[in-house]
């Protein structure tokens, strides 16, 4: 059993908002690893950063993400450091994963400034960019279909997503 396909990219590329889309489309369940993460731990995602630190938070995610692969046979969202883990580098190669790629200005945009992300305290555009700079290689890298997400409508990214998976079953 394998995901449909897995949604990876930054915060702020719509990976939320395209898995539920692409779910309800396709007619699966849709799973997101963070969400798994907080049920596990039983509290928020920046709660936990606070009180255990990155190393425990990205352990759980570790895990969650390893599960999800094996366990799910519908649309996954994954968090965005979730690439940033060898063993869920390994895992994710064979499956189909699809890279929302997001530019700065419409990361900033949608994250917003007032935000609750761990990973951007301090300057949030400063944050962005850097984790951007840093992560794009590694999403490029797992890929199997890269998607521009600026500027565009989440239904102009589903039909696209779709479209894809439609030439996949084909050939």
């Amino acid at each position: 059993m394998s995901p449909i396909v897995v949604l990876i990219g930054p915060m702020g590329a719509g990976k939320t908002t395209i898995a539920k889309r692409l779910s309800s489309r396709l007619g699966v369940p849709v799973r997101d690893s963070d969400a798994d993460v907080e049920r596990q731990a039983g509290q928020s995602i920046s709660d936990l950063f606070v009180d255990h630190g990155e190393a425990h938070f990205r352990e759980l995610e570790r895990g969650a993400v390893a599960a999800a692969l094996a366990e799910h046979d519908g649309v996954l969202s994954l968090g965005g450091g979730a690439v940033l883990d060898p063993q869920t580098q390994r895992l994710l190669a064979g499956q189909r994963v699809v890279f929302l790629r997001v530019g700065l200005a419409d990361a900033v945009r949608r994250v917003g400034l007032g935000t609750s992300r761990p990973m951007l305290l301090g300057n949030v555009r400063g944050r962005i960019k850097a984790l951007l700079d840093e992560r794009t290689p590694l999403y490029e890298g797992l890929a199997s279909l890269v998607v521009d997400t600026d500027g565009r409508t989440p239904a102009d990214v589903t039909d696209e997503i779709l479209t894809w998976l439609k030439s996949e079953e084909n050939t």
